[in-house]
């Protein structure tokens, strides 16, 4: 290769079709420094003379591309496109170069122009009086900047194929032209400094579109420069060669030819030097820190390429300084590049060796980089480290692999999956000589070490319950390690060789959770639980992969489970890991590969753990390993169906024996007949949980125990929790066999009598002295409540109606209270830790997570409807207080309870504030300070309440204004404590209220302000003592915003036509209001079920003082509309005339108007544009335009009471009603 590139170099003045260029050598021999004239006197002579960019090369008119029968298309049109290979494009632009180089640099300089996203273009007569810097700061003036975009950042298929095309074309640009163009001093310097300058521009599509042409550009010229430098190389070994012949042999001639050659090479090795250093300097320097991130990547990226490249030359610290430096960018995107980088640069064993100072420079970087924030970023620094480990096993210090070894227990899989290899290469890649020549399975072979040291490490991490995240962690690398189980097997059943050291008891039980994982792995083939975001397809291979690993399981613990249960029997942790293999079992290879006997030598093994553990963890993996094994699809279901009967009948009968015996005593039960009863309890409950036990009707027994305990009161309470947990099952199973049909006609009747029975011994229990036992009541009696509340009706399942179990208000106080007592209390105050371990810090998170537990089930009651929303203040007042605790709970209750119903949501919250405010006042008094802490917090409380509204007022607007409405009543609901004229005892909640005033609308402000003034006297409105403060700030919250709402509102007297008059031009509107008032005086109506507002807003003498003081009308003059121009439905007679039947109907219909499939009322004559929120489009206009047209008539939603205003005000020229509560307030 070397040699033809010589060749092709000494010849190129006579192959023009390999070097593509000028015949005459005109470019060739052009004179260096041509940058200054740029040959523009040549250009005006071709223009002058008219044949200036007119190009006979095939494909190039006029200076533009042709092809296809496509005329007049710009090189970046071409480009852009992608229809012709970039080597053929650029081989027609180097003919039109030749034929004429400044039309086509023309052409070439406005292919970046255009790249760059600008619309304009540089014209002849600019290029040839311009200077770089005022050709760019004309294209910069003529830059549409509106956008934003240009083709290097938008998206798609087509401009992501611009982007690689772009790339190419340069590349290939300097390939074709690497023999004697871009030595002609014309074109690579013009090109050069057009790049420098536009990379220096202020405008981001300049600078990032130059920057990538610019290092795509210096990239290969780094590739002609190493094939120079190949070239060099090789000459100067054919001239020593030469040189060294004998002087017989010696030809002269040739060594001047050598010499020659060699003295071009390094001429044009210097020229292409020049070119790097002024794009090095001009361009990478300023922009490797540039503003924009993409950019800084691109220069990082590209450096990387150079040094991988061209090593002599780059790899070293003048060049890697850049890519330490920014390895601490903040954007991860460059963090990224520069591993990238480094990595190709550690591939190679001897570049990585020439990096010795750079990595004793940034190894702490690239170590404190595995925890980077972004998990790219991340993944790759551990790869880079890898290869770094496998550089050099002297770089990396022992503190250094201890920061990557954790990172195998990431929950971020690809994280977790880079450390594994990490921890694989660097214990398990090392074989030394004494390892050749071992077997390849067993005890002695070197997996057995292997495996060996993966046990040592998984105890030594410390983390000893996430067994399943190791063996992910190094499943790619080390898969086939992994299920080597024969070797497993042996390690744990085989007795250890002479002079071998054996298995702690501590490590064999990690070796057998190391297994079973590793059996997991493979038969399920994926990641354990939080690692992936689900399971993914497999394809075939892997299926097949699947299915020989699992018959392999099968084949092997088939015969060795059996052993290892024997050897591990009384070992709690290992029966526990042993028993959940047979679940990864094929059972048809039990009969195929006749295996029955070692089932029988299974079930016989799993009897005997029965009989001697009573731990609940062990007896619920036998109880699973018998549900999978009683399969009625294989075979082996009748050998294992009856030795589950078996197993059950002898429980159940040693049960109802030894609890006759217990129960019949009349004295006090010892210890040893509480725990035989406990044990078989302990048993029959862990089984019940898996299987059907109906038909050893196990309720009348676990009735009599738990009875006995509430009569006696000395029942020990693990007795009476698995009493409880067991006559739990019982019920399930019960509703389990009614749900499906098969049962007779009078199981639904004793399932309704036994679950009421249990309901009420459960709440008796929550009075118990006993705190587990409680928690174990409020537990059972919560998921009782919810499997059995209305929503057990659905799906088709009307028929279980009578089971439905509404709680009474007893228990439902008893369960709040239980809440109250048992979950809002301080870390110090439990009372469950066990002695001595209450400052245990694990301890105390166990507690705390069976606490949250508790409100957790507690919550679900109230999100399901199962008890009252309104229980949920006492959960909600505690939402500061307790936030680091249960914080996430309360939360999202609030947030599913005002999915369900928000009016009553907001009456919840507001009763929570009340209760909070009512408990101050019962331990401050009535003469508290409002900026004590204690009335700060109730402030800060109904802020975050007021935040979880969100920022949508029309959704939340009937809660919000309801709330006001409750708000006011409670402040004015007690009177004052220091007599006549002082103030409410409550007013201060009025400070709390205004916490909420920002999520009121304005047409809202103007009515609840109304409704506030309703209760206050004369005197009230004049007071500006301390004591007032409340009032006055939460009548400015109210009266903020309002002065600017100029829409008009219901009035009964409309001087302007009806809504359905211009029904056409609101058609055109999209941004409506509800009518002011409307809204509150509905929900009011609602609530009240009133049909007269002025009932619900005015009487309020059975729980406040009569006011006193009344709000003046508003007074404006105003012309009543012409009664020959009014419509009939418009006229004041339909208002006197409509029935009543007809008047109770429309009213209810105006109340609904906030339905989604409903449109709110606008009012005729609205000015639009002072509108300024959005109303939902109506969902179903077609119901909306087949209205009447009394419905939008003002006078169908008014009360009785409203229209005798109405008669009144038709005498009047002064006054007019436009707001409903001014009639409401007249009508007082």
């Amino acid at each position: 290769m070397s040699c033809f590139l010589i060749h092709r170099e000494s010849e190129s003045q006579l192959s023009s079709d390999a070097d593509l260029e000028d015949p005459d050598g005109r470019n060739a021999t052009a004179g260096r420094g041509m940058v200054a004239k740029r040959g523009r006197k040549v250009l005006g002579d071709k223009v002058k003379g008219g044949g200036a960019g007119r190009v006979s090369g095939a494909g190039w008119v006029n200076g533009h591309h042709q092809e296809n029968g496509t005329d007049n298309m710009s090189l970046f049109e071409v480009v852009k496109m992608g229809r012709s290979a970039t080597q053929s494009v650029v081989d027609e632009w180097i003919e039109a170069y030749k034929q004429d180089r400044d039309v086509a640099l023309l052409e070439l300089i406005n292919f970046f122009i255009q790249c760059s996203g600008c619309k304009g273009a540089v014209s002849e007569e600019m290029f040839r009086h311009m200077q770089n810097s005022e050709i760019i700061r004309k294209m910069t003036e003529e830059f549409d900047e509106d956008s934003g975009d240009y083709p290097l950042t938008l998206s798609g298929p087509q401009w992501k194929r611009f982007r690689i095309n772009f790339c190419d074309f340069i590349a290939v640009l300097v390939r074709q032209c690497q023999y004697s163009i871009i030595y002609d001093e014309y074109m690579m310097d013009t090109v050069i400094s057009l790049l420098t300058g536009l990379s220096d521009s202020q405008v981001r599509a300049f600078r990032h579109t130059s920057t990538l042409a610019a290092m795509k550009l210096m990239t290969a010229l780094v590739n002609v420069a190493l094939n120079l430098s190949i070239n060099m190389d090789n000459t100067q070994r054919q001239y020593e060669a030469e040189r060294n012949k004998v002087i017989a042999k010696r030809a002269n001639d040739r060594l001047e030819l050598l010499l020659q050659k060699r003295k071009e090479l390094q001429e044009n090795q210097d020229d292409i030097e020049n070119m790097m250093n002024a794009i090095f300097k001009g361009v990478f320097v300023h922009r490797y820190r540039d503003a924009i991130a993409e950019i800084r990547a691109i220069c990082i990226e590209e450096i990387g390429v150079w040094m991988k490249l061209y090593s002599d030359a780059f790899l070293n610290d003048s060049y890697l300084k850049y890519v330490g430096w920014t390895m601490h960018d903040k954007q991860g995107e460059v963090r990224l590049k520069c591993l990238t980088a480094l990595q190709g640069l550690f591939y190679s064993r001897e570049l990585g060796s020439r990096l010795e100072l750079f990595t004793s420079r940034f190894k702490d970087r690239i170590v404190s980089m595995t925890l980077d924030k972004e998990y790219d970023v991340a993944v790759q620094a551990i790869k880079l480290l890898t290869l770094i480990l496998q550089s050099s096993d002297e770089v990396l210090t022992a503190e250094d692999c201890e920061s990557v070894y954790h990172l195998v227990y990431s929950a971020h899989r690809p994280i977790a999956v880079s450390a594994g290899e990490f921890l694989f290469k660097k214990l398990f890649s090392h074989q030394g000589p004494e390892d050749e020549g071992l077997p390849r399975r067993g005890r002695q072979s070197l997996n057995g070490s292997l495996i060996k040291t993966t046990v040592f490490f998984f105890l030594e991490s410390e983390l000893h319950e996430h067994g399943a995240y190791l063996v992910d962690s190094l499943w790619e690398c080390a898969s086939e390690l992994l299920k080597d189980w024969e070797t497993m097997i042996s390690l744990l059943l085989d007795e250890p060789m002479p002079g071998e050291e054996a298995l702690t008891d501590r490590q064999e039980t990690a070796l057998v959770e190391i297994m079973l994982s590793a059996i997991r792995q493979a038969c399920e083939c994926h990641p354990p639980v939080g690692r992936g975001s689900g399971k993914r397809v497999l394809t075939a291979k892997e299926k097949k992969t699947q299915l020989d690993d699992r018959t392999r399981t099968t084949e092997m613990f088939a015969v060795a489970l059996p052993l290892l249960l024997a050897k591990y029997c009384v070992d709690i942790d290992k029966v526990t890991s042993l028993l959940q293999i047979p679940k990864y079992f094929d059972l048809d290879i039990y009969t195929t590969g006749r295996l029955e006997k070692h089932m029988d030598a299974l079930l016989r093994q799993i009897w005997e753990v029965v009989d001697k553990h009573t731990d609940t963890e062990v007896l619920e993996a036998c109880s699973t390993t018998y549900h999978y094994l009683c399969n009625e699809e294989f075979t082996i279901f009748n050998r294992v169906d009856i030795a589950r009967s078996q197993l059950l009948d002898e429980l159940v009968d040693k049960f109802n024996r030894l609890l006759e015996d217990f129960l019949q005593e009349g004295e006090e039960p010892d210890e040893d007949d509480a725990y035989q009863v406990l044990s078989t309890l302990k048993k029959i409950t862990a089984f019940h949980n898996a299987h059907d036990l109906s038909k050893w009707d196990l309720f009348t027994s676990n009735y009599s125990l738990l009875s006995t305990g509430l009569q006696n009161g000395d029942m020990p309470e693990q007795i009476v929790i698995h009493a409880m947990q067991c006559t739990h099952y019982i019920v399930l199973w019960h509703l389990a066999k009614v749900s499906e049909g098969s049962s007779i006609k009078g199981d639904l009747v004793t399932l309704r009598k036994q679950m009421r029975t249990f309901c009420l011994i459960c709440q008796r229990y929550l009075s118990s002295i006993n705190t587990a036992v409680k928690e174990q009541a409020f537990t059972i009696l919560c998921d009782v409540l919810l499997i059995f509340s209305h929503q057990i009706m659905s799906s088709g399942r009307e028929h279980l109606e009578n089971l439905v179990y509404v709680p009474d208000s007893s228990l439902q106080a008893e369960l709040l209270t239980f809440i109250l007592y048992q979950v809002f209390i301080d870390q110090d105050d439990d009372s469950n830790s066990t002695d001595g371990q209450q400052d245990d810090e694990a301890s105390k998170i166990e507690a705390l997570h069976k606490r949250r537990n508790l409100l957790a089930a507690y919550c679900k009651l109230i999100i399901y409807n199962v008890v009252e929303m309104n229980t949920g203040a006492d959960i909600f007042k505690q939402y500061m207080r307790y936030y680091n605790d249960y914080g996430d709970i309360i939360k999202e209750t609030m947030s599913k309870t005002r999915q369900i119903d928000k009016i009553q949501c907001a009456k919840t919250l507001i009763l929570s504030l009340q209760k909070l405010f009512n408990e101050m006042m019962s331990e401050l008094g009535f003469n508290f300070d409002r900026s004590s802490s204690a009335f700060c917090g109730i402030k800060e409380l109904a802020r975050r309440f007021s935040l979880t509204f969100g920022l949508d007022q029309l959704k939340t607007r009937e809660a919000i204004a309801m709330l006001h409405k409750d708000g006011i009543e409670f402040a004015f609901k007690e009177p004052s404590p220091q007599g006549e004229g002082g103030p409410p005892l409550n007013l201060p909640f009025l400070d709390i209220l205004s916490e909420f005033s920002s999520k009121l609308i304005r047409q809202d402000k103007r009515t609840v302000h109304m409704y506030l003034e309703r209760f206050m006297t004369f005197q009230m409105a004049l007071q500006r003592d301390d004591c007032w403060l409340p009032l006055i700030s939460y009548r400015n919250s109210l009266q903020a915003g309002m002065d600017d709402d100029t829409m008009s509102v219901i009035s009964g007297i409309s001087s302007r036509g009806s809504v359905r008059s211009k029904k056409s031009k609101q058609s055109a509107v999209s941004k409506r209001k509800l009518p002011e008032g409307m809204l509150i005086y509905r929900l009011l109506a609602e609530e009240n079920s009133s049909s007269s507002f002025d009932g619900v807003w005015m009487n309020r003498e059975q729980s406040v003082p009569t006011p006193v003081m009344m709000h003046s009308p508003h007074l404006t003059s105003t012309v009543l509309r012409d009664p020959k121009r009014m419509r009939p439905e418009d006229g004041y007679a339909t208002t006197f005339s409509m029935p009543a039947e007809q008047h109770l109907h429309q009213a209810r219909r105006g109340s609904g108007l906030m339905e989604d499939d409903e449109e709110p009322i606008v009012e005729d004559g609205m000015d639009f544009n002072t509108m300024e929120i959005d109303l939902p489009a109506s969902k179903n206009r077609r119901e909306r335009n087949e209205l009447k047209p009394d419905y939008f008539d003002p006078s169908s939603i008014m009360d009785n009471s409203v229209r005798i205003i109405s008669v009144l005000c038709l005498y009047s020229s002064t006054f007019i009603l436009n707001d409903p509560l001014n009639m409401l307030l007249l009508t007082h």
